[in-house]
């Protein structure tokens, strides 16, 4: 544990104007973005695999201890709180092991590479009672908030049909043909971490190693968490009762996620809350699989279907359909503040002991709805989903093995 006068730094509550003593993990690429948004505070360890990619962030924060190993940072007794910027497949076990040391953590999406992983970082912010934030910055931006006022005003009457779409589809790599030298900055053995041994091939470091399953999840994984935070937002999402999930390859690279996916998720009424039928695409511009031009200008979006109309919304702006009918329209009055950044948020509620609107609680299961759009279709099948239980209830078979993953010799979560 680390300790503070006595003190875990679950248990500390520094003063407004106390910074934080932070510790980074993965300071390039989404992690510098992450490290230039906790720059107020007092950085006082750097951890980072690859000390070539590393070198930025050192010349910005001389005072900072680096590591390469993240087990050897979290020994400190000092750090307060940890941001982790790995890939997919190490998010868990740096998270877990942080809370366990009673370290708040800020964690990037989708929260971690499988269902069970998600599950056990949920239960753990909530055992050690530590303050958490997932990294999905577009939950902090005005447009969001006005999408959910506007759906939970009734605007469009009962909603029970949610669309959503992102265009992206996997980059084209080719593995090598014949053994590459890793790198001399690169600790190759700890970026694999728990992933299945294989070797080290440039297709898919730094950044592309999420169209490989050993380490991410495609583009779901990738957008996702970005895209379905507004519904699961505005109409109270938890977990969905089924997922069926379909897609194909049509793509030249070596990459074994699909490029175009249709996700089919059932929620159940909440309360006077109908039930929801929310159907995920990606690959293409619109609602269907089908999709080759922007729907209403939206080549990613998010669409209510209600029985009083329909909005469109993508990070920056929203739309209400048919538009004659809402030519007149006057949103109704904004009751959600603004952010006071998303980063903010998380150092701010630590300070005070606050909370954060994508805690682990609520992002956790966003996080693992998303992923189990990646067991159905890896399994071939719809599932049933026992979100009490954590178990798919229909007897899928292989649906085990995608839920929790075997990790490498000599890791554990």
């Amino acid at each position: 544990m680390g300790f503070f006068g006595g003190l875990s730094a679950a248990e500390r509550k520094p003063g407004a104007n106390e910074r934080l003593n932070l510790g980074v993990i993965g300071v390039a690429g989404r992690g510098a973005d992450n490290l230039a948004g906790v720059r107020g505070e007092n950085i006082v360890a750097l951890c980072d695999v690859d000390t070539g990619r590393a070198g930025k962030a050192r010349e910005d924060h001389p005072k900072a201890e680096f590591y390469q190993d993240f087990r050897k940072m979290l020994d400190r007794k000092d750090l307060d709180a940890v941001v982790i910027s790995t890939p997919d497949h190490m998010h868990a076990i740096p998270a877990v092991m942080a809370m366990k040391a009673g370290k708040h953590v800020y964690c990037e999406k989708p929260l971690a590479h499988s269902v069970h992983e998600v599950r056990v970082i949920r239960e753990t912010a909530a055992k050690q009672k530590l303050v958490t934030q997932m990294g999905t910055q577009i939950h902090a931006e005005n447009n969001y908030r006005r999408v959910v006022e506007i759906i939970q005003a009734g605007v469009l009457g009962p909603v029970k049909q949610v669309q959503v779409w992102c265009s992206k589809q996997p980059d084209t790599r080719k593995l090598a043909r014949t053994p590459v030298k890793v790198p001399a900055t690169l600790d190759y053995d700890l970026w694999l971490g728990a992933a299945p041994e294989r070797p080290y091939d440039p297709a898919f470091l730094p950044f592309h190693w999420r169209w490989w399953w050993d380490f991410g999840g495609g583009i779901l994984s990738d957008m996702a968490c970005h895209f379905m935070d507004l519904p699961h937002w505005a109409l109270d999402l938890q977990l969905p009762l089924s997922v069926k999930a379909t897609g194909k390859r049509v793509g030249s690279g070596d990459h074994d996620v699909p490029d175009l996916l249709q996700a089919d998720y059932h929620y159940p009424a909440r309360g006077d809350l109908p039930a929801v039928d929310l159907t995920w695409y990606s690959g293409v511009q619109g609602p269907s699989l089908d999709a080759t031009k922007p729907f209403h200008d939206f080549g990613n979006g998010v669409l209510f279907l209600g029985e009083k109309g329909q909005l469109v919304a993508d990070y920056g702006h929203y739309k209400l359909l048919p538009e004659d009918t809402f030519r007149d329209f006057s949103p109704p009055k904004e009751t959600i503040k603004a952010s006071v950044g998303h980063h903010q948020e998380w150092i701010e509620a630590i300070k005070s002991g606050g909370t954060t609107t994508c805690s682990f609680q609520y992002s956790g299961k966003l996080a693992e709805t998303v992923l189990l759009g990646n067991v159905s279709f890896r399994c071939g099948e719809k599932i049933e989903w026992d979100g009490v239980k954590g178990k798919v209830t229909n007897h899928v078979d292989g649906a085990a093995k995608y839920i929790e993953r075997a990790y490498r010799k000599g890791w554990s979560l």
